[in-house]
């Protein structure tokens, strides 16, 4: 059996004196012997005492008892901080009586908000009478809390009331409504109490039945026991009361706890005479009668006596805390009576038994007289100085003398000290030494500068301030904001001073011949000149670090920039910006440029090939309008000349596209305003009329008269005519008219490609102007002219507007196999006829009537024309054909183009429909032939399938006109690719690849062709182009110029790969590579040369090769050799230095070393560890600038050495304890048995001791143990 023995602190305390030697024991005495030894043998605790057993338990009748030892008084039993308690909620008290929703109604939402409410966890459960069992575990604090809530708001609520005297109600609140909060949470009830003011006595309890009888009872047991307790009032005169409380409080507090009664005097500052006793009615009486005793005894025997004692002597006479006073109270039974501190009397008065006055007295005047005041005198501004920082110097002299008092007044040339007299004598010898020495090597000045100044003087994050500090060894106190002072106060030695005040007065001059400058920076560019995270405006601060840079607030909208500075700094800062501004500007120049729709695609090119082109080669940013934006405007923002280079070569991809013109027409500027319109209307109606024409005004106020009209040639023609006639016209007499039409007549009264209009305007000479999309009146048509042709024209729109107004219905007969092509697609060849001709109504007749009547319902000359088309519909529909076209299917997808673009196209310029195949799937097995029997297949015989027939997957249908599906066709067969080969030599393929494929896919994306190169094992040196017949061309040419390019590399290759060897001693190149490769990095750039050193495991050390053109390798060797010959001039001296300053030396992370390396141009190679001889440093350079290198090395190990042994010196008296003194006191007292006991388990029985000098028994931390034998092998932990 093995018992756990705890050794406690009282034990321990007792038995440690069996270690120390006994003090009639000498030391140094040899063993105990005799009498001695037994006593001491006797005095050793026995191992019941010091390692006491756990307690055990016995049944008993009674019940179970612990037996009381030691450890039942001393240790406590721990408690789990969780607890768990189960409550029922009766079926007739529950507020949800839905049985239904258990768990799931209000009841369950109920306990979920007090789980987060109070963190207690809740689990519910219906007993079988319905009643509600909750079972709440947490801790004390919060299942008290969940019990509250559980009542209040699952349980019904009562309420009653008990009735107890107002003087006990504040019993039942407690000490700040502790009690109240507790008795609440103990009975999970509300108690609510009237106010002081309320005369009622009743309180109110609400709750459950079984909560309200709890609270009710603690309530009443408050009171009854407020009814046994008593309270009375003494009248005592005030000068007894020291008597009555006794020293300390110590008579006072042993009457309390004879009699359990509580005794409340008032303390000395108060003035009251009063003594509240409280307790019980008989320790009440007991106090009282115990009280008035003192009081009459002492009134009887005691007499005053009144000594006049300086007031400034008075608190020491009083003591800290009183305690002077108390001490004499309790030495003598005198009580001393001070005068109040604001009184001008110097009385004090003690008052006792006359034969103990005499020794009070003595008493008082010995405290009064102990300490003493006196002043030393030392200027203000060496107060800190005496101080010290963080009070070192001052806590010294405190430490020494911790009853002197020092202080220090500001701006008072004085030092005040107050404490024992012998005491502030030697703490004022002190002082006055500091104060003198200070006198004899400190100064200070003063010098004024201007408030303004001072956050400058002092610099960002104290930057200024603290260099001057450093530098001239002074300290400088520059006033707070707050004080408003201009004196600044420089302190510390002489010389500092002079140049300190000189450094801030030359500071603050220059700062006074500072200036401000506004610029006027637009606050758009402000954003770009601070850059991101302000990291370009931080490179302008450090730029010109003097110069303060302040933007305004984004939200100002304000343009002016300040700085401030001195002028010069200034003025070369606000250049500095005013250029950055300029570039910027000059980046920020934008223009836009009018590309036709249809062309945008092209200007981007493949993957944005031609696009990205464009805006890395001009450096300029290009924006296309969104592919749903019915805008044409290209805009380009960059640097002038960039913008225009760009416009140009856009302009030029236009132009090679299409048949693209480009005229200037001269109009007078002053014409340009009303050419263009009211939001450009005017021109914009021309564009329209003239195919869409771009035509481009100069800016508004420049004064020039060219007007440029860009697009096909015939319309920019049309468009010239026009715009010449309308400014003819407006230069003679203008004139404009109003009309307002239905918008849905509108595209009616223009008509197809704008005939009716231009009918109209070719009659009457008049220009009619339809509103666009964007504009709010949408029936407005604006005419403008001449008088006379305008008010034809208006005549001529009025009688069509009014026809239109005449609504008429007329009927078609159309074949019902054509119905379905009308009202396909949601009706959308309905809805083009409705919009094209004035929103006529189309009804077909329903589906499955057989009818072949067509109703047509709307204005008559909109019916008629609708009628029209959908007549030339039919005979379109009627004469349609079905052509096929065979193109192999893998071309289709190439023929369809990105999205669909290109047949799209073919289909609106040919009005054809095409069909393309479905996609054969080559993983997909052919489908299984029938089985035959006899050579037939059921009965039937299979022809055979013609190979030269085209497969499904590879016929496109056409349907339309059929000289508009041929030349579909031929449109078709334009787009399949066509493939050439190109030769190309093998060796280069490679390259033309690229890295990762990136050089053939930059040529396949910039000619929009498929560029396939043949695999490596082939070794093939034809390269195939697939693509269009009219970009193949272009790719040939371009691959070619790529394989001149390569080859002329190859070339340069062959040249640059020229290699030359030199042979160079190993122990030269670490010289020649340099600290971390600088010097051969830089024969490597100089001479554009690959230079590679032999590898550790080479055969040949000592050769370097050169890599590179022939003239620039020769030239790298020269260098190399240079270098060399330079090296084998140098000499190696070996030095001793001893290696206790080596480190010293070399300093922090070689910084020492370097110093000296760069300055005498040497090397130094100090020993490693473990060398022979630990002192040797090698020095290797020039001769005679090893000499000055060794002799500087030999002055300064002079001079580290010194320091050296005046250190070792010092080491000398900070030993560790235990060494030394320690240990020959240990040699006198022997060797330490340890901790030692009687009567121990292993003493009595066959068990042998632990050895405590044993390394297995008591192992110490990190030393390896031998592990022990044992017969059951070896311990697996």
């Amino acid at each position: 059996m093995s018992s756990v023995a705890v050794l406690t602190q009282e034990s321990f305390n007792e038995h440690r004196s069996g270690l120390l030697p006994e003090q009639g024991v000498a030391a140094g005495a040899g063993p105990v012997t005799g009498p001695v030894a037994v006593e001491e043998e006797d005095a050793l605790p026995t191992y019941k005492d010091a390692f006491p057993p756990l307690p055990e338990k016995a049944a008993s009748p009674e019940g179970t008892q612990e037996t009381a030892n030691a450890w039942t008084s001393k240790i406590r039993p721990l408690k789990s901080s969780v607890i768990t308690q189960v409550f029922h909620v009766p079926l007739e008290e529950r507020k949800y009586k839905d049985l239904n929703q258990f768990g799931e109604g209000d009841q369950a939402k109920v306990c979920v908000d007090i789980m987060h409410k109070t963190g207690a966890h809740l689990e519910l459960s219906l007993a079988k009478d319905q009643g509600l069992s909750i079972m709440v575990s947490g801790k004390l604090d919060a299942v008290m809390k969940a019990r509250k809530e559980i009542v209040s708001r699952l349980q019904t609520q009562a309420s009653a009331t008990v009735a107890i005297p107002k003087e006990h109600h504040r019993f039942v609140i407690g000490k700040n409504g502790e009690k109240l909060q507790e008795l609440e949470l103990k009975t999970a009830t509300k108690i609510q109490i009237p106010r002081p003011d309320d005369p009622s006595n009743q309180i109110k309890i609400s709750g459950t039945k079984e909560g309200l009888e709890k609270a009710k009872h603690e309530i009443l047991l408050i009171s009854a026991e407020q009814d046994k307790r008593a309270v009375e009032r003494v009248n005592i005169d005030k000068v007894y009361h020291p008597f009555i409380t006794g020293a300390y409080n110590k008579q006072v507090g042993e009457m309390m706890q004879e009699t359990g009664a509580r005794v409340n005097v008032p303390p000395p500052s108060v003035n009251k005479t009063e003594i509240v006793i409280t307790g019980e009615k008989e320790q009440v009486a007991l106090a009282v009668t115990m009280i008035k005793k003192i009081y009459e005894e002492k009134k009887k025997n005691s007499t005053t006596i009144a000594v006049e004692v300086k007031k400034s002597q008075h608190k020491y006479v009083i003591g800290p805390k009183g305690n002077t006073l108390q001490e004499i109270l309790e030495k003598t039974g005198v009580s001393v009576e001070i005068p109040p501190s604001d009184s001008s009397s110097e009385t004090v008065i003690l008052r006792g038994e006359p034969d103990r006055l005499g020794q009070a007295l003595t008493e008082v005047y010995a405290k009064a007289n102990s300490y003493t005041v006196s002043s030393v005198t030392a200027p203000s501004w060496l107060h800190r100085f005496i101080i010290g920082k963080k009070g070192q110097n001052l806590a010294k002299i405190t430490q020494q003398m911790p009853k002197v008092h020092i202080e220090f007044t500001e701006g008072e040339d004085k030092i005040t000290l107050e404490g024992p007299t012998k005491d502030v004598q030697m703490v004022q010898g002190q002082i006055e030494v500091i104060v003198a020495d200070l006198v004899s090597r400190m100064d200070y000045t003063e010098i004024s500068v201007d408030t303004k100044f001072h956050r400058h003087l002092i610099g960002k994050g104290g930057v200024n301030i603290n260099r001057i500090k450093e530098l001239h060894k002074v300290t400088v106190r520059i006033p707070p904001d707050n004080e408003k002072s201009n004196l600044i106060r420089i302190e510390g030695d002489p010389q500092g001073v002079q140049e300190a005040k000189k450094e801030l007065l030359e500071l603050a001059s220059r700062m006074e011949n500072e200036r401000t400058k506004d610029l006027i920076i637009e606050q758009r560019f402000h954003r770009a000149i601070i850059g991101q995270k302000g990291e370009k405006i931080k490179e302008v601060r450090d730029k010109f670090p003097e110069v303060i840079i302040n933007f305004p607030d984004p939200a100002q909208k304000s343009d002016i920039v300040q700085l401030r500075g001195p002028r010069n700094e200034v003025e070369k800062c606000a250049k500095f910006m005013q250029k950055i501004v300029a570039e910027m500007m000059e980046n920020s120049f934008s223009l836009s440029v009018p590309i036709f729709k249809q062309f945008h695609r092209n200007i981007i090119g493949k993957g944005g090939s031609n696009i990205k082109k464009i805006r890395e080669e001009t450096n300029t940013r290009i924006d296309l309008p969104a592919e749903n934006s019915n805008s044409e405007m290209i805009v380009i923002t960059g640097k002038k000349e960039n913008c225009e280079v760009a416009r140009n070569r856009i302009l030029a991809i236009q132009k090679e596209l299409a048949n693209i013109t480009e005229v200037e027409v001269s109009i007078p500027s002053k014409l340009h305003n009303s050419l263009i319109g009211s939001k450009g209307r005017f021109v914009r109606s021309i564009m329209e009329e003239c195919g869409g024409v771009h035509i481009h005004f100069p800016t508004e106020g420049s004064g020039i008269d060219k007007v440029t009209i860009r697009g096909p040639v015939e319309e920019v023609e049309k468009a010239k005519q026009q715009l010449l006639a309308l400014a003819e016209e407006k230069q003679t007499k203008s004139h404009t008219a109003e009309l307002r039409a239905k918008p849905e007549y509108h595209k009616f009264l223009i008509g197809k490609g704008g005939a009716n209009i231009r009918k109209v305007r070719d009659s009457t000479g008049a220009r009619i102007i339809f509103p666009t999309a964007d504009d709010k009146d949408q029936e407005l048509i604006t005419v403008v002219g001449t008088e006379e042709a305008v008010r034809d024209a208006q005549k001529e729109l009025e009688e069509l507007i009014k026809s239109l107004d005449n609504v008429v219905e007329d009927t078609l007969t159309v074949d019902p196999k054509h119905h379905r092509y009308f009202v396909a697609r949601r009706g959308q060849v309905l809805r083009d006829l409705a919009d094209e001709y004035g929103g006529v109504m189309v009804s077909f007749p329903r589906t499955g009537t057989q009818s072949d009547k067509v109703t047509l319902k709307g204005a008559k000359d909109c019916v008629d024309q609708a009628k029209k088309r959908m007549l030339e519909i039919v005979e379109d529909l009627d004469a349609q054909v079905t052509i096929e076209c065979v193109i192999v299917q893998k071309f289709h997808r190439s023929i369809m183009g990105p999205k669909g673009s290109r047949i799209q196209q073919i289909t609106r310029d040919h009005n054809v429909q095409i069909k393309f195949p479905e996609r054969e799937d080559p993983q997909a097995p052919p489908a299984e032939e029938p089985i035959q029997e006899n050579g037939e297949t059921n009965g039937e015989v299979k022809e055979p399938v013609d190979p030269n027939l085209p497969k499904k997957c590879d016929i496109i249908v056409l349907s339309g006109r059929k000289e508009r599906c041929e030349a579909a066709v031929e449109a078709l067969k334009a787009l399949v690719p066509v493939s050439i080969e190109v030769e190309v030599p093998f060796e280069l393929h490679r390259y033309i690849i690229g890295q990762k494929g990136s050089g053939i896919r930059k040529m396949m994306d910039e000619f929009e062709v498929n560029i396939q190169v043949p695999a490596p094992e082939q070794q093939s040196d034809k390269i195939s182009i697939t693509g269009l017949a009219n970009h193949l061309d272009r790719a040939k040419e371009g691959l070619l110029e790529r394989v001149k390019e390569l080859q002329s590399e190859q070339e340069d290759r062959a040249l640059r790969s020229f290699k030359l060897t030199i042979t160079v001693d190993p122990k030269y190149h670490p010289k020649i590579i340099g600290r971390k490769g600088a010097i051969i990095t830089t024969i490597r750039t100089e001479h554009d040369v690959n230079i590679q050193f032999p590898e550790k495991n080479d055969e040949n050390q000592d050769q370097i090769t050169i890599t590179g053109y022939e003239h620039k390798a020769i030239a790298a060797r020269d260098a190399i050799q240079a270098l060399v010959d330079e090296l084998e001039e140098m000499i190696s001296e070996d030095i001793t230095l001893d290696s206790r300053v080596h480190a010293r030396i070399i300093g922090a992370r070689g910084k020492g070393i370097r110093k000296i390396m760069d300055e005498f141009k040497v090397d130094l190679r100090f020993p490693q560890s473990g060398a022979a001889d630990p002192n040797v440093v090698t020095v290797t350079g020039r001769p005679e600038l090893v000499d000055e290198a060794i002799d500087h090395l030999l002055n300064l190990e002079e001079e580290y050495m010194s320091d050296a042994v005046e250190n070792e010196a010092k080491m000398a008296y900070m030993r560790p304890p235990g060494v030394g003194g320690a240990g020959a006191m240990d040699e006198h007292r022997g060797p330490s048995k340890g901790f030692v006991v009687r009567e121990a388990p292993w003493t009595t029985g066959s068990e042998k001791a632990p050895d405590m000098s044993s390394s297995e028994d008591f192992p110490s931390f990190g030393a390896p143990v031998a592990a022990k034998s044992s017969p059951w092998g070896p311990k697996r932990f």
